[in-house]
């Protein structure tokens, strides 16, 4: 499904339909003029899989009719209001990972740990979720209620619960108690009901193992490549899991370390070149990418995701040829507590040094600070991906390794599925791939940092550094963290985003998280 984006150009002339958000002050009309309203039922199989295509589509462009022009949320830039984009935004400028140059907005806020309730980044990812949420209930209403055949529709149906979740995660993860609305809600209602953290964690786990038993969801590495199958649920599961004492006050490691297991026995494997998972070809490597977002530099344009990152890393003395686009935007770069994170001989310390200074004594200027140099616009052989304007490379929001160190952090909380000895092996394996040494025993700062190591980039950062209590504390500084270079502790709730006030305004059913 490289070419998904072909699957719904048809559908945005043909069909009309209008999602009910689930906040109100927003308008989430279709962007095509000639669609109706949501009355206008689907009426054939090609109708279904053209709106399931929309459904993952949805997180790769802004729109379903370019890049920038047209996106789905009326009044929010194409790029800015990428779904991705406003993930990166929220789990990766917040963190030690990156610091961003550019002077959008509030953009700089984010690295400070100082945003607001009125800030135009958290509110533009609250509403992004929730408009995928939208979308995914409205198809989930007209297949169950169609009388038209379609021979796939309990494995489409079983897709997008689980996309949906994928939503409802970054829901709970980042703004704690929202709105929730499912299916079963009623078309255009005025005001969902509030459903608190841990009211979302018990419905997240009941969908998701319902989901993995029961439904008609492809199994693991069964359904072809850029679609949902139970080893994307069971991630989504054993992520819920691996933050259960953030989101409920109660650890789950247990079933964390057992959701992790069922994964391993899946028969996923860690991609001999790290490089490689993150290069134009990435399709190529469904040995450890268990679920990606995709990017085609001629069918699936957008100014978010890989172009993002790709194009946003580039700049100073780099050659944008050899990166595989045609120029740089000189923006985001890592801060030299991160950058010094990484040891000797890590394969994985894909970093721009000529021309940058370690330090970053401005953060508007793209020299001060290392640059990333781990995704790239360039084949596994060498070659350039099909165009230089866009990029080819997918972004895999799942992966194996992943899976590996989720384990070696299960190990160390006395798990009854995995023991610290075992943990420890998982942890090693991950740093074997990176080319270095085993350890011979290891601790929870060696896990956050072969997270930091491994996963960076990957929108993770964020949710790790909360969980092991260094995001808002002085346990951990980074330069810039909290406003000044040598960083400093913020106050405990910014380990939540605000509710949007317009939200609240509109919603009296809703409440602010503590502290905003």
């Amino acid at each position: 499904m490289k070419n998904i984006k072909n699957y719904i150009s048809t559908f945005a002339l043909a069909v009309g339909l209008s999602f009910s958000s689930c906040v109100n002050d927003l308008d989430v009309t279709p962007i095509d003029p000639n669609m109706n309203t949501s009355d206008k039922a689907l009426t054939t199989a090609e109708d279904f899989k053209s709106f399931l295509a929309q459904c993952y589509v949805g997180f790769s462009t802004s729109g379903y009719l370019g890049p920038n022009g047209d996106p789905s949320i009326s009044g929010l830039d194409g790029g800015f209001s990428q779904y991705f984009r406003g993930l990166f935004h929220l789990n990766e400028y917040t963190t030690d990972e990156t610091v961003i140059g550019w002077n959008d907005q509030t953009i700089k806020d984010l690295h400070g740990l100082s945003w607001t309730s009125t800030d135009v980044f958290v509110a533009s990812l609250y509403y992004r979720i929730f408009y995928q949420i939208s979308m995914c209930n409205e198809f989930l209403r007209q297949a169950n209620t169609t009388s038209v055949s379609v021979p796939d529709m309990e494995a489409y149906k079983a897709e997008v619960r689980t996309l949906r979740a994928i939503c409802y995660l970054h829901a709970i993860d980042m703004y704690g108690n929202v709105p929730f609305a499912d299916e079963t809600a009623s078309v255009g209602a005025e005001n969902p009901e509030r459903i608190t953290r841990a009211e979302l964690f018990t419905w997240l786990e009941t969908e998701l193992k319902d989901i993995i038993d029961n439904s008609a969801l492809a199994n693991a590495r069964q359904n072809e490549y850029g679609r949902i199958d139970k080893g994307a649920a069971k991630m989504i599961l054993a992520k819920l899991y691996l933050n259960a004492e953030v989101y409920t006050g109660a650890s789950k490691w247990d079933e964390c370390a057992k959701v992790c297991k069922s994964i391993i026995a899946d028969g996923y494997t860690l991609h001999p070149d790290y490089q490689e998972l993150f290069l134009a070809d990435n399709d190529k490597c469904t040995d450890e990418i268990i679920f990606a977002f995709q990017q085609d530099g001629v069918d699936t344009q957008s100014y978010g995701v890989t172009n993002f990152i790709i194009f946003a890393s580039t700049g100073g003395t780099m050659d944008p040829a050899a990166i595989g686009i045609s120029s740089g935007w000189g923006g985001i770069r890592t801060t030299p507590e991160f950058y010094d994170s990484f040891q000797a001989g890590d394969k994985r310390s894909l970093f721009h040094t000529d021309g940058q200074n370690k330090e970053i004594n401005d953060i508007s200027v793209f020299t001060d600070g290392y640059a990333f140099m781990k995704f790239k616009n360039i084949n596994s052989d060498g070659t350039p991906g099909k165009a230089n304007g866009f990029v080819d490379t997918d972004f895999p929001i799942f992966r194996y390794a992943d899976v590996l160190l989720m384990l070696a952090e299960c190990g160390l909380h006395n798990s009854s599925e995995v023991s610290e000895e075992q943990g420890l092996a998982y942890l090693n394996q991950v740093r074997e791939r990176a080319g270095l040494a085993a350890q011979k025993s290891y601790t929870a700062n060696d896990v956050l940092r072969e997270r930091g190591c491994e996963l960076y980039l990957e929108c993770w950062r964020r949710s790790d550094l909360v969980r092991f209590d260094k995001f808002t504390t002085a346990d951990y500084l980074w330069s810039w963290k909290g406003g000044v270079q040598e960083g400093k502790a913020v106050g405990s709730h910014m380990n939540l985003f605000p509710i949007p006030d317009k939200d609240l305004n509109s919603n009296d059913k809703l409440e602010q998280n503590p502290g905003y």
